[in-house]
């Protein structure tokens, strides 16, 4: 049951960014911090506004809010507006199609990473084997890769 009325739950949904969020955009910046992954640029200006692009790999990826997105595990939707929330959502995951789609069709290969596929370190491995197959590698996830996707910490 939903503890906050129906205008303060209205106030806390539209506080929700869509760049800088912590739980997604920002952990996967840390993960890829931490592995030593570069190469990366945010904000680059491409159809459907991807979270990260590797630019040179025409790789973009997309971090999904497990509710905004209609994560199975994870998307409850309110009893409030209940209606609104479905559409709301399954808005969002025919543009999330849509993009990937016409994205693809222009030579991107797109990754979509879930909300909680970023803790459990799920993406950043997904990540990395997309970047190894991209340049055809079959070493340790990082050895072997461009200085301009991945740096060997010494």
């Amino acid at each position: 049951m939903d503890t906050l009325t129906r205008g303060e739950r209205s106030a806390r949904m539209a506080l929700v960014k869509a760049h800088g969020n912590k739980s997604t955009e920002l952990a996967l910046v840390q993960q890829l911090r931490k592995n030593g992954i570069k190469g990366w640029r945010r904000r680059w200006r491409l159809l459907g506004k991807p979270d990260f692009v590797f630019p040179s790999l025409h790789f973009a990826v997309f971090v999904d809010g497990c509710f905004w997105h209609g994560c199975r595990q994870h998307c409850r939707i309110p009893k409030d507006n209940a209606d609104y929330w479905t559409d709301k959502i399954t808005g969002n995951k025919q543009r999330d199609r849509t993009i990937t789609k016409l994205l693809r069709q222009s030579g991107w290969q797109v990754l979509r990473i879930w909300e909680h596929d970023i803790d459990n370190q799920k993406g950043i491995k997904r990540l990395i084997k997309v970047i190894k197959t991209k340049h055809n590698i079959e070493s340790s996830p990082l050895e072997g890769l461009p200085q301009a996707v991945a740096h060997q910490k010494v």
